[in-house]
């Protein structure tokens, strides 16, 4: 069962949090296919850890809303810890939610005591991908530019669950079937997202300015790009733990959230206690 629902309201927007356990607080920021649900898994395994784990529903994403107007997805972030009375935080992000965490890392380092990436990006790095992997995104960007939100979860799915060129049978169904659902919903006309603000400069140029140990994790049967990222942050940030597995693509905390679970629990267990 799920925790009650917590309601912020931002400027142009609002935003929905729940807010579990007790201990060191740890702050989950999910994909741009998915929502806050799909931290589902990992969270009573935070919890039963001893941690006390805090999701949130980006701007425009599950139950949350955003108007036609620029925002900081760092600055939505940070606003989160603030109505939760969290001053200081450990910060995973998956994808999309890594590079914005990752962001929100260097632009407020006082307020972080660790990053944990997985399968994400780092904000003005470009890795490349191989024909076979372009060849499907641009299938998936015209599906959305005809109106064909089926079509667009489907090739979604492909992409980031199955892994490019891996069987629709790889991936547990129950995850397949989960993130289909988050990602057609947001695919949805006129769904109104906002218009991010980007960090400047990128983080691609300030890595070294990471000044908190970071648990980076990626799937092998991930895009090359996401594997590129992965390479790029752990070679320009001073404390990068890597780990790359080789049975997982780019959804890591549905796939294999035992392993995630158990991965964090060793990688914060050193740190000084925060909150």
């Amino acid at each position: 069962m799920s925790a009650p629902t917590i309601w912020l309201d931002v400027p142009g927007g609002r935003l929905a949090i729940e807010d579990e356990g007790a201990g060191p607080p740890i702050v989950l920021v999910h994909s741009a296919i998915v929502n806050r649900r799909s931290w589902d898994e990992l969270t009573p395994r935070l919890v039963a850890g001893g941690y006390r784990a805090i999701g949130y529903d980006m701007r425009g994403f599950g139950e949350s809303t955003a108007e036609a107007a620029e925002f900081s997805p760092r600055a939505d972030l940070l606003a989160v810890m603030d109505a939760r009375g969290v001053g200081k935080a450990a910060v995973v992000g998956n994808s999309w939610g890594a590079m914005n965490a990752l962001d929100t890392v260097i632009e407020a380092p006082d307020r972080f005591v660790a990053l944990v990436w997985l399968g994400g990006g780092v904000g003005g790095f470009e890795g490349g991908n191989t024909a076979e992997e372009q060849a499907l995104l641009d299938a998936e960007g015209k599906a959305e530019e005809d109106g064909n939100p089926d079509l667009a979860a489907e090739l979604d799915v492909q992409i980031w669950v199955d892994g490019v060129g891996q069987s629709p049978t790889r991936a547990p169904a129950a995850v397949r079937d989960a993130v289909k659902r988050m990602d057609r919903e947001l695919l949805e006309p006129g769904r109104e997202y906002g218009t991010n603000t980007r960090l400047e400069p990128r983080a691609n140029d300030r890595l070294a300015e990471l000044a908190v140990p970071v648990l980076a994790i990626v799937g092998e049967l991930d895009t090359s790009g996401t594997r590129a990222a992965a390479r790029r942050l752990a070679d320009g940030a001073a404390d990068v733990r890597l780990e790359s597995w080789p049975d997982v693509a780019h959804m890591i905390a549905m796939e294999a959230p035992d392993r995630v679970a158990a991965l964090m629990t060793e990688f914060l267990a050193p740190l000084p206690r925060w909150s």
